[in-house]
């Protein structure tokens, strides 16, 4: 069966596929049935962007669809950037410009105060047929943001976020080992099981 995946982000998109790649789903982005579909994400939370994601898709391609929101969120901020985390320095920013101002945000703030957790909320729709709610599912992977980025994987934030238990960054630690401990990888499981429910019971 196929799962289509509600995003544009490849580097999303890769992460997402090995993540799942237990799973007997295949894994599509929408940009492979159809690149025009344009999503604003006004939502005021992750759980609202990631269904408005997953169903405006659904309903376009007539396929189950899976629409995901992630965020940082840091104590320090009062839960900044949150839902704003990929446009955090404005419109059409880098990666790095985002990274570059929180960073200066949090410039005074120092050990043990940079507490930090990535957020991810997974929604699953279904075409009318199917008669079918849609389904959310949610991870968390708490750690601390450092004061200088480290590392040259992964992406985002990855650089100066330090997972509990861990020392090095989300962008120092082997993909492998990410995709098992992350906020997204614990949303994903989550998702593979439900799917897996699905698959049986039809």
């Amino acid at each position: 069966m196929r799962l289509i995946l509600a995003t544009k982000n490849s580097h999303k998109v890769a992460e997402i596929k090995a993540i799942l790649s237990n799973s007997d789903w295949e894994i599509i982005p929408m940009t492979e049935l159809n690149n025009n579909i344009e999503i604003i994400e006004d939502g005021v939370t992750f759980e609202e962007n990631a269904r408005k994601k997953a169903e405006i898709v659904c309903e376009r391609t007539g396929y189950i669809c899976m629409g995901e929101d992630t965020g940082l969120e840091v104590d320090a901020l009062n839960g900044q950037p949150g839902i704003f985390s990929a446009r955090f320095a404005g419109e059409n920013v880098t990666y790095e410009q985002n990274m570059q101002k929180l960073l200066k945000l949090l410039q005074d703030v120092k050990k043990p105060n940079r507490f930090a957790r990535f957020r991810c909320v997974c929604a699953i729709a279904f075409p009318k047929s199917l008669n079918r709610v849609t389904e959310t599912f949610d991870g968390i992977c708490e750690g601390q943001i450092i004061e200088e980025p480290r590392g040259k994987v992964g992406f985002g934030y990855d650089p100066v976020f330090v997972p509990d238990e861990y020392e090095q960054t989300f962008a120092e630690l082997p993909a492998q080992v990410k995709n098992k401990i992350s906020h997204r990888a614990r949303a994903l499981e989550k998702v593979r099981k439900y799917l897996e429910q699905i698959r049986f019971n039809e």
